[in-house]
């Protein structure tokens, strides 16, 4: 196996152009995992850890540029005020040496149903700036993954950075499994109001063969918000509307059974976390 190390982003992206089946690896909270287990053995692998704009973040056109190798905990750290679901999410990952070297840019790359940042992206309308040598390209993260584990990503691709529009309202997040910490999810759930554009946004996780959003379930609330004038007079949503937008969130995901649940409780859990997401962030904004 051919080890790769470039000390700029250009030559990273020369060197993948010459290497297509050179493995990206900065935090290696993935792929040292398969290496380890024998599950995969890339011919080469592209260390970044060497490349610093990858692990810078920065205001841009509106948006929070969030470097591919920044780290989860910097994530929490750093930009918990403006991008608060995105921090819960990072909370969540593992333990704090993983969230230390685990980056939002390698659990992009890794494209797992299961991946703990993806419903908050979805929530947030984030997208997905991808490079190579013949030039960078912005893909919508709701049209980022194409199946279990891929991405759109062509072989001579990296992703450079994540864009995310700073939080205008309350966001959540929640996640179960089967213990409280250091676990894959069963099921997991991101919401995020956006009061300036009377939007609601949600993304699902690990209950599907890609990560995914809730359209039906987002035009009904934002339908009940609208109609009720409810944006305007900030009063409760009601509980039945809560349950039915829970509902309308799990009719859209595609749960299986294994290891960890089954396909209904992944269903019934989405149910609940989605229900309940919704009234903490109402409930937030109410107070705001």
């Amino acid at each position: 196996m051919d080890f790769l190390q470039p000390a700029s982003w250009p030559e990273a992206l020369e060197l993948k152009a010459a290497n297509p089946r050179a493995v990206p690896i900065q935090g290696g909270t993935d792929v040292m995992v398969e290496i380890n287990f024998d599950l995969h053995r890339p011919p080469a692998l592209l260390d970044l850890t060497r490349v610093a704009e990858l692990a810078e973040w920065a205001p841009e056109n509106g948006h929070i540029r969030l470097g591919a190798g920044v780290s989860y905990t910097r994530v929490i750290t750093e930009l918990k005020d403006r991008l608060p679901g995105l921090a819960m999410a990072s909370r969540t990952v593992g333990s704090p040496q993983i969230r230390n070297r685990g980056t939002v840019g390698g659990n992009l790359g890794a494209a797992s149903p299961a991946g703990d940042s993806h419903p908050a992206l979805l929530a947030t309308d984030a997208s997905v700036r991808v490079a190579s040598v013949r030039g960078t390209r912005e893909v919508p993260v709701v049209d980022f993954f194409t199946g279990v584990k891929r991405n759109v990503l062509a072989a001579d691709e990296l992703i450079e950075a994540v864009l995310i529009a700073p939080a205008t309202g309350p966001q959540q997040y929640c996640k179960i499994g089967t213990r409280n910490a250091m676990v894959i999810a069963v099921a997991a759930f991101g919401l995020a109001l956006h009061p300036e554009r009377r939007r609601v946004g949600t993304g699902i996780g690990s209950a599907a063969p890609t990560p995914r959003r809730a359209a039906q379930a987002e035009e009904f609330i934002e339908g009940v918000l609208a109609s009720e004038g409810l944006w305007e007079r900030r009063e409760p949503i009601a509980d039945a509307t809560a349950t039915r937008f829970g509902d309308l969130v799990a009719s859209a995901a595609s749960p299986i059974d294994d290891v960890r649940g089954s396909a209904r409780y992944r269903a019934h859990a989405l149910s609940v976390m989605a229900r309940r997401a919704l009234t903490w962030a109402w409930n937030d904004y109410r107070k705001s």
